[in-house]
Parts: structure tokens; C-alpha cells; sequence
């Protein structure tokens, strides 16, 4: 029996101890204590939550204006290529139908050029004619023809061609 009142003893004694462990602890206030940093910490982590969601509330605000600022960035991007392209169809159209005005131009310069060296050349041609045909007259005449007869005739012949050259020049 002695070992059956050991045993209680000692039971006995684990319960005492555990009592006045727990009646220690309740009387520091460690459970109230304990409680006072939970709750603490709950706040602390409560604020953090509250924290992390205004920061990513803000993030949010701030993505959709980036947003919102690239796609008009964008736009504007797009308009400015359209309109720089309009610009660039204006221009070489312009510059084509320039081009196309000083080959113009250039063309009837050179046919006019080509008109008066054509007009100059027959003129040439004709006063070099006229002048043949006038020494050849002039050397028919004064061979085979005596010197009364002669002046007559040439300045008659005379006459008649610069009649005729004046008709030809007008």
C-alpha cells in the first residue's frame, strides 16, 4: 500500500503543483497579459492589412493612370504617324507635279530654242541661196550678155529678188 499512497502522493502532489502554477499565473495576470499582446499584435497586424490594402488601392490608382496616359500617348502617337504620313503624300505629290511643271517648262524652252535655230538655219540658207543665185546671174549675164543689155537685166533681176525676199521675210 505504501506504493498506492506514493503514488497518490505524488499524484496528489502534480495536482497541487499544477493548481498553484495556474493560481500563479492568474494572479501575475499572464493569461490577461498574454491576451493584451495577442490583441496588440492582432491590431498591429490589422493596421498592417489596412495599411497594404490603402497602398494597393493607391497602386491601382496609379496603374489605371498610367494607363490611361499610354493609351493616349498612344493615340496621340497615331495621329501624329497619320498625320505625318498626309504630310508626306502632300509633299511628294507636290514635288511631283513640280517636277513634272520644270519638265514642262524645260521642254517648251527647248523646243522654242529648237525653233528659232531652225528658223535661223533657213534664213541662213536662204540668204546663202539668194547669193548663189545672184553670182551665178551676175557671171551668165556678164558672159553672153553686152554691158547695156547687162545693166538692164541685172538691175531688172535685181529688183524682182528683193521683191521676192522682202515676200519671204514677212
Amino acid at each position: 500500500m505504501e506504493a498506492n499512497t506514493m503514488t497518490i502522493d505524488a499524484t496528489f502532489w502534480v495536482a497541487v503543483s499544477f493548481i498553484i502554477f495556474f493560481g500563479g499565473l492568474v494572479y501575475l495576470k499572464i493569461p490577461q497579459k498574454i491576451n493584451e499582446i495577442l490583441n496588440g499584435l492582432i491590431l498591429e497586424i490589422k493596421n498592417e492589412i489596412d495599411e497594404s490594402e490603402k497602398l494597393r488601392t493607391e497602386a491601382k490608382t496609379l496603374l489605371d493612370n498610367a494607363q490611361n496616359k499610354l493609351d493616349t500617348a498612344q493615340s496621340v502617337r497615331g495621329e501624329i504617324l497619320n498625320q505625318a504620313k498626309q504630310d508626306s503624300d502632300k509633299m511628294i505629290i507636290e514635288l511631283n507635279d513640280k517636277f513634272h511643271k520644270i519638265s514642262e517648262i524645260k521642254k517648251n524652252l527647248a523646243e522654242n530654242k529648237i525653233s528659232q535655230m531652225k528658223e535661223s538655219a533657213i534664213k541662213e540658207i536662204k540668204d546663202a541661196s539668194v547669193k548663189i543665185a545672184l553670182d551665178s546671174v551676175k557671171k551668165v549675164i556678164t558672159t553672153s550678155v553686152d554691158k547695156s543689155k547687162l545693166d538692164t537685166l541685172f538691175q531688172k533681176n535685181l529688183d524682182e529678188t528683193k521683191v521676192e525676199l522682202k515676200k519671204i521675210n514677212t
